[in-house]
């Protein structure tokens, strides 16, 4: 399969901005997903954090084994909308919510000793629910520390190197996490870490959560090695094993529609989008990186206002923040006003990131069958979603 369909996209048949979710490319991650599951031994969960777009829920649901959830609200949406098995953790608790957390999941992972010893006797009092610990490997694969679980000073999971067997007591499992949209050989010293490094914990525990963060779904991605890798830490260890995808779920899966606003050229050729940075992909400032642009090339975002010509344009969007930036293109016919734009691979972190600062509108979400060309928009945001935010 090509990395993506969207070539084939007719943007006038949406409004603008809009997601558009390629069911074609969605169900061939899926399908790599299960394909996993099945000859690994281990259960594969969305993690709802990246990706949470209940309008395909049934599709998920069909090779998936559940949920994974970052806090109350994720949990329900797990269970209400995708259903199968719900594994729950978030840094911080509140008392308020315990008990419908506990109501909502299946799995609850508590990120610290303290934070068990705190709900322990609500928890069991509850019962029905297994419970984890998750541990830091304290091994450091993710560049920027933005994203980076194993940092230094990180508040996300006991180091395991202060954990002993017996401070499990209770406890059904572990849950480990280190990798930022990684390859294959990043996941491989990740593994090797672990083993050493909680390899003490293994005896006490039933189960191990191994995270995501890994682009299983890309191409090339080797996925017998993965499998292999997968298989034998399970049978070596005898725990059962969870993974949590959330990119690799909608990887290559997403697009981003947009129309062009206006151009002019202060000094350098510039486009304002109806769809903004800040707002609707906010990962492109926060990482930064520049999304594809189907039909151009993406220049370094340092690029200079005096080593450009006609061809090469900076789009912006519409907000009055200086730098809500997506990019700068080298177009082979640059666009015009009206003109529709697709960027591509924006389905994971940007739906679930979206904002309205500025009063900006939500971007429609539209699903697409690249198979059939068959499209329906199945969700339209306006100004009561503004203002109910107020």
């Amino acid at each position: 399969m090509a990395p993506h369909n969207f070539a084939k996209l007719d943007t006038a048949c949406v409004p603008t901005p809009c997601h558009v979710l390629d069911l074609a490319r969605l169900e061939h991650n899926l399908q790599i997903l299960k394909r996993v599951g099945d000859e690994a031994g281990v259960s594969v969960l969305l993690a709802l954090k990246a990706f949470s777009c209940f309008a395909v829920s049934d599709l998920v649901m069909k090779y998936l084994s559940g949920t994974a959830a970052s806090g109350l609200y994720e949990a329900r949406l797990g269970r209400t909308r995708f259903g199968g098995d719900v594994h729950a953790y978030a840094p911080g608790l509140k008392d308020a919510d315990i008990d419908e957390l506990l109501d909502c999941s299946d799995h609850l992972i508590l990120n610290s000793l303290q934070q068990w010893g705190r709900f322990r006797s609500r928890i069991e009092a509850h019962g029905g629910v297994e419970t984890g610990l998750r541990v830091n490997p304290m091994h450091s694969e993710v560049e920027n520390p933005l994203y980076d679980p194993c940092a230094s000073w990180s508040r996300l999971g006991a180091p395991a190197n202060q954990v002993t067997a017996a401070d499990l007591e209770g406890l059904s499992g572990i849950h480990v996490h280190a990798l930022c949209d990684h390859p294959y050989d990043a996941f491989d010293r990740m593994l090797s870490a672990v083993e050493a490094r909680c390899a003490h914990l293994f005896g006490s525990v039933e189960w191990i959560n191994l995270g995501g963060g890994l682009l299983i779904t890309d191409d090339g991605f080797p996925l017998e090695r993965f499998i292999e890798r997968l298989a034998g830490f399970r049978e070596r260890t005898g725990l059962k094993v969870y993974i949590e995808p959330g990119t690799a779920v909608a990887l290559h899966a997403g697009a981003l529609v947009s129309q062009v606003l206006d151009r002019f050229d202060y000094g350098a050729p510039l486009a304002v989008m109806d769809t903004s940075a800040t707002c609707h992909m906010p990962d492109v400032i926060e990482a930064p990186f520049t999304p594809d642009l189907l039909g151009a090339t993406a220049l370094p975002r340092n690029t200079a206002m005096d080593a450009v010509d006609a061809h090469v344009i900076r789009l912006g969007g519409p907000t009055c923040l200086a730098g809500d930036i997506i990019g700068t293109y080298r177009f082979e016919m640059p666009p015009q006003v009206g003109d529709r734009l697709v960027f591509l691979d924006l389905a994971y972190y940007t739906m679930v990131k979206a904002t309205t600062f500025n009063g900006m509108p939500l971007p429609s979400l539209a699903l697409w069958d690249s198979r059939t060309d068959a499209l329906e928009v199945v969700k339209s945001f306006g100004y009561a979603d503004f203002e109910g935010r107020l």
